[in-house]
């Protein structure tokens, strides 16, 4: 059986194009000489999955594998959310248990520290990762705000808006401010060239918006934006560079960390020109606890993931999940990954032996191993693996010995993540804050403009007009006038016989 077994292995990871070692396949315990289970470079943007509780070793083999991708001059980019896998940065050390891993694998284990560059979304030391709002796009911002057909119309519209008349949106007080004026002041304005607007919607968006911001999306919208080319770097001794993106404060917010995946992937998209299927891809990307990209998704959001994750790899780019419950990813996405890399599973409860069983079904029916028992008793290091050949043929369910990282499989010290960033050439470029002129500052300069035109307008109201003074203006012609008039009136009335005070002396009677 073991002949057949290893003849098997043989023939179905034997590519054609460059591959890899990644291990020896294991039967009945054993580890098969001669049974290497081999990862072709040309099929790696079919994208993948690596699953399996935790402690047995998921992070170790996306340390492994992105080891390799970097030798074979193939950029990476690593979602690194528990925050320990810097250590690609650095070399690892012997141990016996290393040496005796790799006895068994016939290979030689040689320390080795890779070219690494840190970056953030946040405060954390690294390179600073921005994308203005206009790089969203009004589609992808109301995705990701999760709006219905009419806000979203009225997001589309705030854009057109903005567009014609010069207001650049790059961080969300723009955005936030756009959405007050054309509620207020500027709704009039608006409606005449745009249509209707609803303050309720206007409202609701505005408290979405809200919602980002108390996740801390503040920090990642803005200037200067980061350039996808610079992810796809080769350092000078002709290895790939390695992208460590330090997210482990991204736990607890969720909706911006997939509002960042969302916009990488797009841009990713958009940028690359369209290459088919390479002999290697032009990058390759890790996206570990990926059930965070999921967790708050939107039907739409997710409809979006999944029209990208179809469509990106004719760009040369692969896309790897990384999680603990194969469940965790949608499966219409699932449906999408050729590599699958299954580490042991924990059977605790009836759900748990569920969740297992189904697993089980996603693998390729094998004669050698009664696959779901085995996802409850493989040891650290070890894996089931099944991946796409050239032809898109899956190749035989393998138990897999997996290679340890050569780099350190710990965390890098503040001083030596100091010293990365210190030398990055990106830190340069991207660590510094621009505030450019944007839609904030230019309708805040026309609001108080107005303001100012609108005061200046009602105090020239409440004042009379100043009149010119002439000559029947002069105090002492005044005075004259009026005594000449009351002279002339006294006349009249005495001739009438009306004026003055009658006296006796002068009485007929």
């Amino acid at each position: 059986m073991s002949d057949t077994f290893l003849a098997a292995i043989q023939q179905g990871y034997t590519f054609k194009g460059e591959s890899v070692k990644i291990g020896n396949a294991i039967l009945n315990g054993e580890v098969v000489e001669g049974a290497d289970i081999k990862l072709p470079f040309r099929t790696l943007n079919r994208h993948g999955l690596i699953a399996g509780a935790t402690g047995t070793g998921k992070t170790k083999t996306l340390q492994m594998i992105s080891e390799f991708l970097s030798d074979a001059s193939i950029p990476v980019i690593l979602m690194d959310i528990k925050g320990d896998l810097s250590g690609l940065a650095a070399a690892g050390a012997s141990n016996d248990k290393l040496t005796e891993r790799y006895q068994k694998l016939n290979l030689t284990y040689t320390p080795e520290a890779f070219p690494t560059e840190l970056l953030t979304l946040s405060n954390e030391k690294g390179v600073r990762l921005r994308a203005t709002v206009s790089e969203f796009g009004p589609i992808l911002l109301s995705k990701i705000l999760g709006l219905n057909d009419t806000q979203a119309g009225v997001v589309a519209m705030m854009f057109k808006y903005c567009d014609d008349s010069k207001l650049p949106l790059l961080d969300l007080k723009d955005f936030i401010k756009v959405l007050q004026y054309v509620s207020d002041e500027g709704k009039a304005e608006l409606e005449k060239t745009y249509g209707k607007i609803s303050t309720t919607s206007t409202g609701t968006i505005l408290r979405k918006v809200v919602e980002l911001q108390q996740q801390g999306a503040d920090i990642f919208f803005g200037e200067p934006s980061f350039e996808v080319d610079d992810l796809m770097r080769i350092s000078n001794d002709g290895r790939g560079i390695i992208s460590i993106l330090r997210v482990t404060d991204m736990q607890n917010r969720p909706k911006l960390f997939s509002t960042f995946m969302l916009q990488m992937l797009d841009e990713l998209y958009a940028t690359c020109p369209e290459e088919g299927d390479l002999d290697k891809p032009k990058l390759v990307m890790f996206i570990d606890e990926a059930h965070l990209l999921f967790q708050e998704a939107s039907d739409a959001l997710l409809q979006k993931i999944e029209t990208i994750i179809k469509l990106i790899r004719s760009k040369g780019i692969g896309i790897y999940f990384c999680t603990q419950n194969p469940q965790d990813v949608p499966a219409p996405i699932l449906s999408q990954l050729g590599l699958k890399i299954q580490h042991a599973l924990r059977a605790f409860t009836a759900a748990d032996r569920k969740t297992i069983k189904q697993a089980a079904e996603n693998f390729p029916v094998t004669d050698y191993y009664k696959t779901d028992e085995l996802l409850t008793q493989m040891g650290i290091g070890e894996a089931l693996v099944t991946l796409l050949n050239e032809k898109g043929i899956p190749t035989p369910l393998a138990h897999t010995m997996l290679c340890s990282p050569r780099s350190r499989m710990d965390i890098l010290s503040e001083s030596e993540i100091d010293t990365i960033v210190d030398k990055s050439k990106l830190a340069t470029k991207y660590n510094k804050t621009v505030d450019s002129q944007s839609a904030y500052e230019i309708l805040t300069d026309k609001l108080a403009e107005a303001e100012k035109k609108t005061a200046e307008e009602q105090d020239t109201k409440k004042k009379p007009a100043a009149k010119e003074e002439g000559f029947f203006d002069n105090p002492m012609v005044k005075q004259a006038g009026r005594t000449a008039a009351s002279i002339i009136t006294r006349s009249l009335l005495g001739v009438l016989g009306l004026g003055g005070r009658s006296s006796k002396k002068n009485s007929l009677w």
